[in-house]
């Protein structure tokens, strides 16, 4: 079925980034992958073709594009090469967001100039070691000086994407105590400058996939944070994370797709080139199995592009989506690489780090079983 999702500027685009992947990227993927990240030049790099800033307003140097879909091209492209841009997904997918929604007028001009050049990236900081996401276990505090100034910060944050690198982190912490009937309530969202003094990068995180995400551990002892680098109101923080889920969900559905898509073209390299391989009427029916769950992943993905584009985007719908595409683009990734024999084994290889990144989907922005309790609740069950 011809798809009706991408017009003919993503078309151009798409054959820009595929150059761009596998001019600048592919060669150099595997010293990236050894290092555990990517050059922090890469991140001007991606500035000066305009990669940071597609969704950025005009006025602050990026494209303005009101849409998705530009997103899921390269999240298409980068999957198809089993490559991956680095801590620069967090960047775009789960801080910029929150900039465009919550800054203020002031904040943007300080901010959004340099996250469009690669010149100030920013990292979201929320989990915590021992905790996780729970919000009533959060330990990291920000009380207010007495003067009302500045914030004190004092804690820690781990599985923190793009945090050895980046210049900027969006740091969830505790600024007023929770309420009885409220838990989530105290919780606000600090932009921290990493030069500020108490601030370190601890230990990066040796994780089972994206081994270029540049995940890490970070410190605050005694980190003064201005008022002025408050993001959005004091004390809900956590509804405002809340508020981006969707969007989220909708990005990790679309580079569910993407990786499923990769890994079935893989599978079908890799059994032609081990001919008679292809010859088996087993394999035919491997891949043509894994190609029919993943004309349904595309349907539902293009389908929730559009109502994203459209606003119409709920949060039952993402839950549905991010399941759905997550949960079928495990399997069919693991049938791909079972077509690889032996050689889907190899660390190194495209098929075996697809398998790894891909894991992680089923955990992130909320969990299979979390994202099952979501649609039951909008069921009415």
């Amino acid at each position: 079925m011809r798809r009706t999702v991408f017009g003919a500027e993503h078309v151009t685009f798409r054959a820009t980034v595929r150059a761009f992947i596998e001019a600048e990227v592919v060669p150099s993927f595997t010293r990236w992958f050894d290092d555990g990240l990517v050059p922090r030049e890469f991140y001007y790099r991606l500035g000066e073709l305009g990669i940071l800033g597609l969704e950025v307003p005009v006025e602050y140097g990026g494209s303005g594009i009101d849409s998705y879909l530009h997103r899921a091209v390269l999240s298409e492209e980068i999957a198809r090469a089993a490559v991956s841009f680095g801590g620069s997904s967090a960047h775009v997918s789960r801080c910029l967001p929150l900039l465009k929604d919550l800054a203020t007028e002031a904040q943007r001009a300080r901010w959004l100039p340099g996250f469009v050049t690669g010149e100030t990236m920013f990292a979201l900081a929320v989990a915590e070691p021992g905790t996780g996401m729970e919000a009533a276990g959060m330990r990291t505090t920000a009380p207010l000086s007495l003067d009302r100034t500045q914030y004190l910060l004092n804690g820690s944050k781990t599985f923190v994407t793009g945090g050895v690198h980046a210049d900027r982190v969006i740091v969830c912490a505790r600024t007023a105590p929770p309420r009885a009937d409220d838990p989530t309530y105290g919780l606000s969202l600090l932009v921290v400058n990493t030069d500020a003094p108490g601030f370190r990068v601890g230990r990066a995180l040796d994780t089972l996939g994206r081994k270029v995400s540049d995940t890490a551990e970070l410190t605050f002892t005694d980190v003064r944070v201005p008022v002025t680098d408050r993001l959005g109101i004091a004390d809900l923080g956590l509804n405002h994370l809340a508020a981006q889920l969707p969007h989220e969900r909708l990005g990790i559905a679309v580079g569910a797709y993407a990786q499923a898509k990769a890994a079935i073209r893989f599978a079908c390299l890799h059994t032609a080139q081990r001919s008679p391989a292809t010859a088996f009427q087993t394999t035919k029916f491997e891949l043509a199995a894994c190609r029919a769950e993943l004309d349904a992943i595309e349907a539902m993905v293009d389908r929730a592009l559009h109502a994203h584009d459209r606003g119409e985007l709920t949060a039952a719908d993402a839950a549905s989506v991010k399941l759905f595409c997550t949960e079928t683009a495990g399997r069919i990734i693991d049938r791909s690489l079972q077509l690889h024999g032996g050689f889907g084994y190899l660390a190194d290889s495209p098929i075996a780090r697809l398998y790894a990144d891909h894991r992680i989907d089923r955990i992130q922005a909320g969990t299979s079983e979390v994202l099952r309790t979501v649609i039951a609740a909008d069921m009415g069950l």
